[in-house]
């Protein structure tokens, strides 16, 4: 007795000879479901060591240093104005001499001119002062 492919040109009456794989797949779905319920949870955890500050939590962060650039180019120092930049140098290399250095707010009138903040700036990096922080103000109508 042949098999013969169904739709071929055998005999109509004839058994088909496949197997039935429902039954198979039903019982390896179940089997995949118990096994994926029995299995114990893995639970991926990494154990890390971080470091711990030194410095306390209450600790302030420090106060920075207020220099402010006019629309004449003048300078203040924390509100006091600055006779040169010869004195401006001398101030930079007393705040880089503090532990811990201060930080250094540049903050620019919006019609100074370019010139006086990059000589401020170049001043602040000869200086040693690494934290600068700058801003400007607009220039009104």
């Amino acid at each position: 007795m042949a098999m013969t492919p169904l739709g071929g040109s055998g005999d109509d009456d004839a058994p088909i000879m496949d197997i039935n794989t429902t039954p198979l797949i039903d019982v390896m779905l179940v089997l995949l479901v118990m096994l994926i319920i029995t299995i114990p949870i893995q639970l991926h955890a990494v154990d890390l060591r971080l470091p711990v500050s030194k410095t306390p939590a209450t600790q302030t962060p420090p106060v920075p240093i207020q220099l402010r650039i006019e629309a004449d180019d003048t300078m203040r120092w924390n509100g006091e104005p600055l006779a040169d930049r010869a004195e401006l140098q001398r101030r930079m290399l007393d705040a880089a001499a503090q532990v811990p250095v201060l930080p250094l707010r540049i903050e620019a009138d919006g019609r100074a001119s370019y010139g006086a903040l990059a000589g401020v700036m170049v001043a602040a990096d000869q200086a040693g002062l690494k934290q600068l922080g700058v801003s400007s103000t607009p220039v009104g109508p």
